[in-house]
């Protein structure tokens, strides 16, 4: 059981080191891949970019090595104990992983685009949702079931696509902003201040989606303490979000909003999990 956090504790980390690795300046510490710069793997003395950015951003490769090692034990863990449920999910993290490091490498063969940025958190979003139902699946075999209440399944697929909208236009908003990684990296042109009120806008909207949710008679007693739970670290994350805009994004700041981001987004999954699955009897 302690295998199958670990696996989601490192996807989560991964996502905050490549915060750091942005908000440093350290994107192109190792300007090439998949070496770290021309002729080793490793950061070298006398490197160009300076060892405080090669090191941070090696150390976010190497942790990519840890993951993959968490996400192999937990395909051998599944294979030990026959469950299919979790050896396909588990499978589809080591292909996730091997999938980050592509991207990882196209990130920085394009010089840290924007897009490519975004892609490589996206694709970590739905890697932590899988580990996230891993965690749950193997706490309890569960099995899928179809909500009888048309409005409750409609709302549950509502709440949990609203805020993937919401971290994908914070991914926009991220694009626009100062911290690309690189002083001499591309962002997206985009209204800065114009793409931010549309990421509060959504959220708005989410928490209105989420509200519908917990009025609902037909919920669980277990959902209601999820969607409050969400609640609580939505409105946290909301406000984070406004201080850090009001003080010009500060690098503190900045990675306590990624981590919330993560949180907001497990919450929300869990939220869909416990109404579209349930206990195998």
């Amino acid at each position: 059981m302690p295998l199958l956090y670990l696996l989601l504790v490192f996807q989560t980390g991964i996502v905050l080191t490549g915060a750091a690795v942005r908000i440093t300046g350290s994107g192109l510490g190792c300007p090439t891949w998949p070496e770290c710069t021309y002729g080793s793997y490793v950061p070298v003395a006398g490197q160009a970019e300076g060892a405080f950015h090669a090191w941070i951003e090696f150390g976010n490769r190497l942790l990519t090595f840890l993951l993959l090692f968490a996400a192999v034990a937990v395909v051998i863990y599944a294979i030990k104990k026959s469950r299919r449920d979790l050896l396909w999910r588990a499978l589809l993290q080591v292909l996730g992983i091997f999938g980050q490091g592509i991207i990882g490498g196209i990130t920085v063969l394009t010089d840290l685009n924007p897009l490519a940025v975004a892609s490589h958190f996206i694709l970590s979003i739905f890697l932590i949702a899988g580990a996230v139902s891993i965690v749950a699946r193997g706490r309890s075999p569960l099995i899928s079931i179809r909500p009888t209440e048309t409005k409750v399944k409609l709302l549950a697929h509502a709440q949990v696509l609203l805020t993937f909208v919401v971290i994908l236009i914070g991914t926009l908003v991220t694009g626009s902003g100062p911290h690309a990684g690189d002083l001499e990296a591309p962002r997206l042109k985009l209204d800065e201040r114009a793409i931010t009120w549309l990421h509060a806008d959504a959220v708005i909207g989410l928490l209105g989606v989420s509200l519908a949710l917990l009025v609902l008679s037909e919920i669980s007693p277990e959902t209601k303490r999820r969607v409050k739970i969400f609640f609580a670290v939505t409105l946290a994350q909301g406000l984070i979000g406004y201080i850090q805009y009001v003080l010009g994004l500060p690098e503190l700041l900045v990675i306590v909003h990624v981590l919330g981001s993560t949180l907001v987004w497990i919450a929300s999954w869990r939220i869909w999990l416990s109404i579209t699955t349930a206990e195998r009897n």
